[in-house]
């Protein structure tokens, strides 16, 4: 079932266009890729989202109805550009916030306690904003995002001001929140972990969708007939041996495996390509090399710009 739907949306800003005519539909349970280079509409259908902005056409559905304001009180946001307060002590921004989202002063430090014990961050109640790293202040806020529990949760670029270690702290935390049984929303440039978080992607491009669709479906259909073969043997041997329709694109010899990456045109199959090679080699090992989202997001983007 959809909990959200974006349908046929249009947004301009005096001479400039942020979208044209873009649908997406994200279904319950489902961490949901919004993708795009700078500038490409995703941060504007964001805050058509948030009701932040409203488009100048197409609807927002909710649960299969218009969007309403009330609705704020099920999507938790967090957004790229942070929003705390510098001077304020982090215990009292977070519960001001907490109760702005509809939670009792009791809820909200029961809950607040249970995810500054989660984060290791106690100490950190009655400091100043101000006085934390980008990384802490990251942590605060992605707290205030997901206190109050919302349905659908929309992360803008989560892992910015992260090291390796809390970014995995927080792909962790996005993942375990989906088993919960939230709804996300998630936008970042960062295609690995699009590979690790995401079921379904769209791809914005110049205000326009331009792929949509499960990442694994997606991953499969750019694919180009390369594979990857480990192999004991003579090189040499094999490529003054192996036929024109099956093109060497790279290869590396050591002492421990020999490896070769081999291209075969549309019309042949894997097996022709492993008896070319059989008499002149031992396989160890064979695979097909599939494209990651972010060799799909550099080739989709560059085809839709020429």
């Amino acid at each position: 079932m959809e909990l959200l739907q974006a349908q046929n949306i249009e947004k301009n800003y005096a001479e400039h266009r942020a979208l044209t005519d873009v649908s997406i539909s994200v279904e319950e349970g489902q961490v949901f890729g919004l993708l795009g280079p700078n500038g490409a509409g995703k941060t504007t259908l964001i805050r058509i989202i948030n009701q932040i902005t409203a488009p100048d056409n197409g609807i927002v559905l909710f649960e299969g109805r218009p969007l309403r304001g009330s609705d704020v009180e099920k999507i938790g946001y967090l957004p790229e550009e942070r929003g705390l307060y510098k001077k304020m002590k982090v215990g009292e921004q977070a519960l001001y916030l907490a109760r702005l989202k509809g939670l009792s002063r009791h809820e909200a430090l029961k809950r607040l306690k249970y995810w500054f014990e989660k984060f290791e961050i106690q100490t950190w109640w009655n400091k100043k904003v101000m006085e934390l790293s980008k990384g802490m202040q990251q942590k605060v806020q992605f707290i205030c995002t997901v206190l109050h529990e919302p349905q659908l949760l929309i992360f803008d670029e989560p892992f910015s001001g992260f090291d390796p270690i809390n970014s995995n702290m927080m792909k962790d935390e996005i993942l375990e929140l989906k088993a919960k049984g939230a709804t996300i929303i998630f936008s970042t440039h960062d295609m690995a972990s699009v590979e690790e978080l995401c079921d379904h992607i769209a791809l914005i491009n110049k205000s326009k969708k331009i792929l949509d669709g499960k990442v694994d479906d997606i991953r499969n259909q750019y694919k180009n007939n390369n594979f990857e073969i480990t192999y004991e043997g003579n090189y040499g041997t094999i490529s003054s041996n192996l036929p024109n329709e099956f093109q060497i694109i790279d290869h590396t010899e050591n002492h421990q495996v020999n490896t070769i990456k081999i291209h075969h045109e549309a019309g042949h199959t894997n097996s022709e390509m492993l008896a070319a090679l059989l008499p002149y080699a031992e396989i160890t090992s064979f695979r097909e090399i599939i494209p990651s989202m972010n060799e799909v997001f550099i080739r989709v983007v560059e085809e839709a710009n020429r």
